[in-house]
C-alpha cells in the first residue's frame, strides 16, 4: 500500500515538473500561443501511426481519378510550403516526426482530419463542400494547421487528466487500452464515441483557420477561398456542417473574424501563382 501511494506521488510530481517545463517552452508557431502539451510528441506519433493504419484497413481508400489526385496535389504543395516556412525560421523541432501522406477514402461522411506525423485523410463526403481545388485547400490548411499546432497533444493531454487523473500515456495504454485509443481518435476528429471532454476546441478551431489561412498563402492559393468557403458553410446552415468542425459553428463572428484576419494572411502569400 506504501509503494502504491510513493509510486502515485511520483508520478504526479514528474507531470507536475513535465506541465511546468512544457509551458515555458512551447510555443505554437506564428500565433506565439503557449501550450501544454503533456505528451511525447513522439509517442503521440507512434500511436498516430497505428491508428491510421488501423483505420486504412477497414475503409476503402480512392485510388484512382481527379479528385484523389487533387487531395494529394493540395496535400503537398501545402505541405512543402509549412516545411520551407518552418526550416527558414528555425522552428525544425516541428518538423522532426512528420512524413507527410495524403488518402482520400470513398466515406460520405463530411470529414477530414491530420494525424501527427503529417497523415491526412480525406472523405468523400467533404468534397462537395469543397468544391475545387481551393475548397481543398482551405480544409487541407486547416487539418495540416491542427498537426503543425499539435492541437491533438493538447486535447490528448487534457483527456488523460480529466479521464485518468493525469497518469502518463504509457500507463494509460496498459491499464485502459481501448479507452485511450478512443481518446486518441476523438482528439483527432476521428470519432467522439465516449463524449470526450476537448476543452479549448474553439480557440483550437481559430487558431487552424488563421494557419491554415496562411498556409493556404504560403503555397500559393489565395487566402480569401477560406472565406467563400465558410460563406457557402453559413449558407448550407448548420444542420449541413461538415463533421469534422461541428465544434465551431460556420456563423457570422468566423467569417467576419477571417475577414479581418485576411490582410495579415494576404502578406505570406507566395509570389508562385496556383
Amino acid at each position: 500500500m506504501v509503494n502504491d501511494m510513493k509510486g502515485v506521488l511520483l508520478k504526479g510530481t514528474v507531470l507536475i515538473l513535465y506541465m511546468g517545463m512544457v509551458w515555458q517552452c512551447s510555443t505554437v508557431p506564428i500565433t506565439g500561443r503557449k501550450q501544454v502539451n503533456l505528451l511525447p510528441e513522439s509517442e503521440m506519433v507512434s500511436m498516430g501511426i497505428s491508428s491510421y493504419q488501423a483505420f486504412l484497413d477497414t475503409t476503402a481508400a480512392v485510388t484512382r481519378g481527379t479528385e484523389q489526385a487533387l487531395v494529394k496535389k493540395v496535400g503537398r504543395k501545402i505541405a512543402a510550403a509549412v516545411e520551407n516556412f518552418l526550416r527558414e525560421n528555425k522552428l525544425n523541432d516541428r518538423l522532426r516526426y512528420f512524413d507527410w501522406e495524403f488518402h482520400l477514402v470513398d466515406n460520405e461522411v463530411p470529414n477530414a482530419w491530420c494525424m501527427p506525423g503529417g497523415k491526412v485523410v480525406f472523405y468523400t463526403g467533404i468534397l462537395p463542400y469543397c468544391r475545387d481545388e481551393k475548397g481543398i485547400a482551405v480544409v487541407m490548411g486547416h487539418e495540416i494547421a491542427h498537426a503543425v499546432a499539435r492541437h491533438g497533444n493538447e486535447r490528448m493531454s487534457q483527456a488523460l487528466l480529466v479521464q485518468t487523473g493525469g497518469v502518463v500515456l504509457s500507463v494509460a495504454i496498459d491499464q485502459k487500452p481501448e479507452e485511450t485509443r478512443q481518446w486518441f481518435m476523438a482528439a483527432y476528429g476521428i470519432t467522439s464515441s465516449l463524449g470526450v471532454i476537448l476543452p479549448y476546441s474553439r480557440v483550437h478551431e481559430t487558431e487552424a483557420d488563421r494557419l491554415g489561412m496562411i498556409f493556404m498563402a504560403m503555397a500559393g492559393y489565395n487566402p480569401e477561398s477560406a472565406i467563400d468557403f465558410w460563406e457557402r458553410m453559413a449558407a448550407a446552415g448548420s444542420q449541413k456542417l461538415p463533421e469534422f468542425l461541428s465544434t465551431h459553428p460556420s456563423d457570422e463572428k468566423r467569417i467576419r473574424d477571417m475577414k479581418a484576419f485576411l490582410p495579415k494572411a494576404m502578406k505570406y502569400q507566395s509570389v508562385h501563382s496556383e
